[in-house]
């Protein structure tokens, strides 16, 4: 680089400087300007107020205040105890002299590092949390916003406020922590602090963390896992160890990484625990804990969001930008922790839809099934999963829910059923694809063409059907069919049904064909799969899960009642042609393995490429499930399919989820409509007018034929033998377009086996799903042709 260059470039660095520190004594005259116009301006009396109830709040206070000790309980259908749980459940209160140093120089490394010299409130720290948003905003850099709460007013919201994003509440947050720096010692202030803040996982508190994380005592935690534990509190959401532990990594790292250059430990100590490997030693749970910890997860969740409900919290799924979305994540975070504190030491009671059999029935059906896959992780947990959630379809509400196999080890509590997201193959078709085209004319009926695409998917073995009812094309799950119908629905039509039932991961790169197929940028979880096939068992009406029907506070206040508002996604008709079709997947399509005996039945089996998820999704009129089968870490699975062990999982326990119900059939679905009836009968007309034409031809044929032979006859002895015999060629000529359903003949549906079902009767096997299908992270698979990757059911 020239030396002008340098120059210039200093010359600018220069500048940006001066505008950084002149924007910084803007910033705080537009503080100090804004905090005096509502002194002075009209609000005065209002503040005087917040200040009162904080002097007042704090002065009635003392070492009790601190000590969350009321139990939260769940409730079945019946009204039966399932679990009960307290915020610093199986934990001691930890003193101060307790507390390793390690862990008090950790905390204020990441958290409040002038936290021994302030008064309760960091006004310079507030300044430049705003002058470090603004730089990132002008820098457009993806770096966060910067907190400026210190440890004392993070303290006040945990034990005095529910987070709010106005002017009063950071008033009166920090009239709180002034008044708590008044009557408490920093020590002190740091021993509630450390004993109430949450650890993710209903773990508030740090003996609750410790023992929750590590089993084992606080005095025992090296400086790696010290620093891992205080990753969390920052946002216990994003920084979960169980979900997320990647982040919890990233974050521990720059904690040791503070704690380096504040002087707490030595450069040797930094890069020993930055390379230690952390590994999880959660405590093992009791039969019934292991049974009800899926309930345990999803009720806490569901309760938790109800509260939020509560406090006027308004849940979104889209954003119009990054910054929105971020934004809302912060918001979320926060309130979500406080309703859940809230939760677990405010002595509420928590009644739900669950129903104890069938939650049993379920687990049982995925742990029998996969019994024999023995193979565990590190962490003790089994390497093949399961999950699955079944929703009653009278009442909306989930009634069993199961997140993983049951196992000896607990150190991994992932729910499955509403935290994971996995690729579902073919099982989206009918709420992305089918349905929505049957809202615009479709029919069972309708005549669709497989054959080979340019651009598109192909058939296993490059097969093709050729002219199919469309109920044939879902039964034996035809790739090529769906990608014709969304490429003609359009993936932004297509995906905006998704959106409309809450489906939370639909990405920008998932406005493709290859959706079609499954292949998704992040995925769909089972809750959302069980909940979008009810929407079409339910004459196409939404329904927001959740198992929570009441929440009862400590002085038996009703604080909460569910009353869920059912949403139109999609037409009856539709809805019901659907249900109608999926039957047939059932009685002789990918799905026959699953059908149920003596009940009516629909569904749908789905595959990803390379045998690495299996899911079935269907319901009776009486109860809707959906079920995944495949490895935390995606991996190929011999024999994997969604009729397989997703099938055998659906079947065992949707027979005893049915014992001793009435059968009951599917509602019919209408008449076709009038337009699509004229589209038929025109071109049952061009149809029957080029029947016409043929049939003029082969006459004319024929009778040239006849005048022939006759003069023959003329120059020959005797009479033809053949004179008295029909016409060879007079046959049907031309009926060659086949509306009705093809023959039955053997299936070779790959790895979706059991029993006979149809062929076409050209012989054409089209059993055999096409190879492009999707892959595991999604996106861009199939739209050139066959990918060879694996089949897709």
């Amino acid at each position: 680089m020239s030396t002008k260059k340098k120059k210039k470039r200093k010359k600018k660095q220069h500048r940006f400087f001066w505008f950084v520190i002149k924007l910084q004594i803007v910033l705080m005259l537009v503080v100090l300007a804004g905090f005096g116009y509502y002194y002075f301006g009209g609000y005065a009396d209002q503040i005087q107020q917040m200040r009162r109830e904080a002097v007042q709040e704090v002065s009635a206070s003392d070492d009790s205040t601190f000590i969350p000790s009321q139990t939260c309980s769940v409730f079945d259908k019946d009204g039966k105890l399932i679990s009960e749980r307290r915020g610093d459940k199986n934990a001691q209160y930890v003193k101060y002299e307790d507390i390793p140093k390690n862990f008090v120089a950790a905390i204020i490394s990441i958290e409040d590092k002038k936290f021994y010299q302030h008064n309760g409130v960091d006004l310079k720290g507030l300044v430049r949390a705003v002058k470090a948003t603004v730089m990132s905003k002008l820098k457009k850099s993806q770096g966060g916003t910067q907190g400026g709460s210190t440890i004392t007013m993070q303290l006040a919201k945990l034990i005095y406020m529910q987070p709010k994003q106005t002017w009063q509440y950071k008033v009166k947050q920090m009239f709180l922590a002034w008044e708590l720096e008044k009557r408490y010692s920093k020590d002190k202030i740091m021993e509630f602090y450390l004993n109430n803040v949450y650890f993710a996982n209903g773990y508030y508190g740090i003996d609750a963390a410790c023992h929750g994380y590590f089993n084992c005592e606080l005095k025992d935690l090296d400086v790696s896992q010290t620093a891992y534990l205080c990753a969390i509190p920052n946002r216990p959401s994003n920084y979960d160890p169980v979900t997320h532990p990647d982040n919890t990594i990233t974050r521990r790292n720059l904690i040791l990484k503070n704690m380096r250059d504040d002087g707490k430990i030595s450069q040797e100590e930094y890069y020993e625990a930055t390379k230690e490997e952390i590994a999880l030693n959660r405590p093992k749970k009791s039969d019934t804990e292991k049974i009800n910890s899926s309930i345990d997860t999803y009720t806490y969740d569901c309760a938790t969001r109800a509260l939020m409900e509560q406090e006027g919290f308004q849940f979104k799924y889209y954003f119009d930008s990054d910054k929105e979305k971020k934004s809302y994540g912060e918001a979320y975070d926060e309130l979500y922790s406080a309703c859940q504190k809230k939760l677990f030491s405010g002595g509420y009671k928590i009644y739900t839809t669950i129903d104890m059999e069938k939650q049993k029935e379920l687990q049982s059906a995925i742990d029998d099934t996969l019994k024999g896959f023995k193979d565990k992780s590190k962490d003790g947990t089994y390497k093949m999963q399961a999950a699955a959630v079944s929703i009653d379809n009278n009442s909306g509400y989930v009634v069993a829910i199961v997140g993983g196999r049951k196992q000896d080890s607990d150190n991994y509590t992932l729910n499955r059923a509403y935290q994971s997201y996995r690729q579902p193959g073919s099982s989206i078709k009918p709420l992305l694809v089918y349905t929505p085209q049957l809202e615009r004319g479709y029919t069972p009926d309708t005549v669709v063409d497989d054959h080979k695409l340019k651009d598109g998917p192909s058939n296993a073995n490059n097969t093709y059907a050729g002219k199919i009812p469309l109920r044939y094309a879902v039964a034996h799950s035809i790739n090529t069919i769906a990608w014709q119908l969304y490429d003609e629905l359009t993936p932004k039509a297509g995906l905006q049904y998704l959106k409309n039932m809450n489906f939370a991961q639909i990405k920008d790169g998932d406005y493709t064909l290859a959706t079609s197929l499954g292949g998704f940028t992040k995925g769909v979880s089972p809750l959302e799969m069980a909940s979008g096939y009810a929407a079409v068992e339910n004459d196409g009406l939404y329904r927001e899960p959740t198992c929570v029907k009441s929440i009862v506070d400590s002085d038996e206040n009703v604080v909460y009642t569910s009353s869920l508002t059912e949403k139109t996604v999609y037409k009856q008709d539709a809805a019901r042609m659907m249900t109608d079709i999926m039957t047939s997947v059932m009685d002789s399509g990918t799905g026959r393995s699953a059908k149920l005996a003596d009940m009516p039945c629909a569904g749908k089996t789905g595959t990803t490429n390379d045998h690495k998820d299996g899911w079935f999704c269907g319901f009776t009129r009486y109860y809707t499930t959906a079920v995944w089968v495949g490895c935390d870490y995606p991996k190929a699975i011999s024999n994997l399919s969604g009729s397989t062990y997703p099938a055998q999982i659906w079947k065992a326990y949707m027979s005893a989820a049915h014992e001793g119900l009435s059968s009951l059939d599917f509602l019919p679905y209408a008449q076709l409509s009038d337009d699509f009836k004229n589209q038929q009968k025109q071109e049952e007309e061009e149809h029957d007018k080029m029947r016409e034409e043929n049939q003029i031809e082969e006459n004319q044929t024929d009778d040239q034929q006849t005048s022939e032979s006759q003069q023959k006859d003329n120059t020959t002895d005797g009479s033809s033998e053949n004179d008295n015999q029909p016409d060879n060629n007079d046959s049907n000529a031309g009926d060659q377009n086949n509306n009705s359903k093809p023959e039955h003949s053997g299936d070779n549906d790959s790895g979706e086996s059991g029993g006979n079902t149809d062929k076409p009767e050209n012989g054409e096997n089209t059993n055999k799903p096409d190879n492009s299908g999707t892959t595991d992270n999604g996106g861009d698979t199939g739209e050139s042709g066959d990918t060879g990757g694996g089949n897709v059911q």
